[in-house]
This record gives structure tokens, C-alpha cells and sequence, in this order.
């Protein structure tokens, strides 16, 4: 079963392309955006949907199969040495700002695939803490390591209410979605641990709180590139995370879209159902992104692994994967053309099954 975890190593062909792009130099900087939003997305259409899922004997063996962990945790020191190496380049002087920009872009997005979404794989594995704590170092990379703690421990409970900040309303666009979900998910990840920690007999500004604590890390790193590259690796650093941070919540954004769990009289939501996360089949890039996009059994079972991960007929569907609707995302008017009449599709479905 293991010989199945090697279609997941295409993944490491983004960091590839942003070290591509770099030695060619001029426009060709900007050769990872071209191949995520441009090339994936035909390649999706080329190749196609899988909708197979894993027998009951084949989950057990691929729960087994150690080396899908492996090609996961191999995207930690990628990322890392991503980031610093990007640093250190920016402020080597002999760059264009074409060539700056290109490079900002491109491994901002990589920090978005390689970083944020590969990490989100690692911060569910509650059951060690090893995978966790090398998924928060990723997040750091992108100065958004407390979104561990409310995409967990926050999300997970909220996904498709009013409460979850991480759930677009139907109608709202992605730029109004944007602050709402970044000041949210800060405030809803700082309100989560400071509980927690109160609850222990801690003091919420404490290290023992992970929000404070990794806080401190991102501005330590911060400090430190800045100490050893100058001003300019500082920027560098949270330029990339911007645009990861951009690339994670426009991928939220598409999630749950217009989704929303029914609230009975006694004020209890209904239970999380495959009918609440947008789902998508296409083969290549759920290979790119831990199969990401079977997002329902995701919520359903947040600690399935991603090689067990399951397509249900029931979830609603995206027209295309992530990478082809991300851009989607960001023109409004195009995004509710393709997407309000399949929500009140699904909405309709919803009430009918109930």
C-alpha cells in the first residue's frame, strides 16, 4: 500500500517551480502562480475524477502504510528551508523588483500548499504530539501558527453556523469574507486557549498557552532574519505569509460556502453532515493537497488520515478542484454565477433528507 503515498510526492513539484522560476529568472519568477492556477487546473480537466473509495481492507492497510506520514512530515524541513532560503535571496541585492515580486507570490502560494495545507494534515494527529508540534513550525512560517488552535479546536465544532468565522455566508464576497475570518479566527483561537488555560489554573499569558507561545516564536524568527539579512528579509517573510494566509482562507472561503447546519428550539445545531463542506473529485490536485477536497469525511472524522479519506455521493460538488476555483473566488460576480444556484440546490436537498 505504500507504493499509493507516491502520487502525493507531486506536491513537492511546487517548491520545485519556485526554485525553477527563480534560476530563469525575469517573469519567469512568477512561473508558480502559472502552474498552480494555470497548468493544475487544465491538468484536472485532462485527467479527470476519482470517486474510488478505500475497501475495509485496504483502509487497514493503509492505515499501516507509514509512508504516506512520511511524504507529510517531508514537507516540514521544505517549508523551512523554503522560507529562510527566500529570505536570504530577497536581500542579496541583485534582484529586480519584477524578479522580487514574482518570488514574493510564488512562495507565498508555496507556503500556502506546502506550509499551511500540509501542516493541516499534521495538527489534527491529537493522538502524538510529535506531528502537531512540526505542523505549528510550519504554520509559523506563515506568522499564523494559532489558526492550529482554532481550526481544531473551534472550526471543527462551528463549521457552517454564524459562529464559526471560517464559514462564507452565501452572498458574501471574498473580500468581505477576508478580515471578518482572520480577526475571527485570532479572537476565537486567543478566547479557545485562554479558556483552556484558565481551566488548568494558568495564566492565559502564559507560554503554556500555545496562542502566546508560538506568538513568540513567529516574532523571534522574525527578529531573526532581520538580524541576519537585514530589514528586507523581515518584509519578505511577512509578504509570503500574506499571500499564504490569502491562499488558506480563499480555500476556507470555497469550503462551506452558503452551507448552514439547521438550529433546533433547544439551540443545538444539528450534527456536521456530508451536505455541509464543498467537495471536489478531481484526482490531481487532491494529490497535491492530502485530498483536501473530500472535505466532508474530513469533518466527519477528523482524525481519518488523509489516505483514508472518503467521497460521499450526498456531499455537494464543486464544478472543478480548489486550484480552478480559487481564482473563481476572487471575481464576485463570477463566483455567484457558478456557485448560488448550487447552494440553493444543496440547501433544497438538505431540507428534503431531513
Amino acid at each position: 500500500m505504500s507504493g499509493k503515498a507516491f502520487p502525493f510526492l507531486l506536491v513537492f513539484l511546487v517548491p520545485f517551480s519556485v526554485l525553477l522560476g527563480w534560476s530563469l529568472g525575469g517573469a519567469w519568477t512568477f512561473l508558480t502562480p502559472l502552474f498552480v492556477f494555470g497548468v493544475v487546473p487544465l491538468l484536472d480537466h485532462a485527467i479527470g475524477v476519482s470517486k474510488a473509495n478505500p475497501s475495509p481492507e485496504e483502509e487497514q492497510a493503509l492505515a499501516r502504510a507509514r509512508f504516506f506520514r512520511y511524504v507529510n512530515w517531508a514537507c516540514a524541513p521544505v517549508q523551512v528551508c523554503m522560507v529562510i532560503w527566500a529570505a536570504w535571496t530577497a536581500t542579496r541585492g541583485s534582484a529586480s523588483f519584477l524578479e522580487l515580486s514574482g518570488l514574493v507570490l510564488s512562495v507565498g502560494i508555496c507556503s500556502g500548499v506546502i506550509g499551511i495545507n500540509a501542516a493541516h494534515e499534521l495538527v489534527h494527529r491529537i493522538d502524538n504530539s510529535f506531528e502537531p508540534l512540526l505542523g505549528r513550525l510550519m504554520l509559523a512560517t506563515t506568522a499564523y501558527a494559532h489558526w492550529a488552535s482554532e481550526h481544531v479546536k473551534g472550526h471543527h465544532r462551528n463549521v457552517a453556523t454564524p459562529e464559526d468565522p471560517a464559514t462564507a455566508r452565501l452572498g458574501e464576497s471574498f473580500y468581505a469574507f477576508l478580515p471578518r475570518t482572520v480577526i475571527g479566527g485570532l479572537k476565537s483561537a486567543w478566547r479557545i486557549e485562554s479558556s483552556l488555560a484558565l481551566r488548568r489554573k494558568k495564566r492565559p499569558w502564559s507560554v503554556s498557552n500555545p496562542v502566546v507561545a508560538w506568538a513568540a516564536f513567529e516574532v523571534l524568527f522574525s527578529i531573526g532574519l532581520w538580524a541576519f539579512w537585514g530589514f528586507g528579509a523581515l518584509v519578505f517573510y511577512l509578504a509570503q505569509a500574506l499571500v499564504a494566509v490569502c491562499l488558506l482562507e480563499a480555500v476556507n472561503y470555497l469550503e462551506h460556502y452558503g452551507l448552514e447546519r439547521k438550529r433546533a428550539p433547544s439551540g443545538q445545531y444539528e450534527r456536521v453532515t456530508p451536505v455541509h463542506s464543498w467537495n471536489a473529485d478531481q484526482w490531481l490536485t487532491n494529490r497535491f493537497l492530502f485530498n483536501l477536497q473530500r472535505h466532508s469525511d474530513h469533518h466527519a472524522n477528523p482524525q481519518r488520515r488523509y489516505q483514508l479519506l472518503r467521497r460521499f455521493e450526498e456531499s455537494p460538488q464543486l464544478p472543478t478542484g480548489y486550484a480552478g476555483m480559487v481564482p473563481v473566488a476572487l471575481v464576485p460576480g463570477l463566483w455567484r454565477r457558478v456557485m448560488d444556484r448550487r447552494v440553493a440546490e444543496y440547501r433544497s436537498w438538505g431540507a428534503q433528507s431531513r
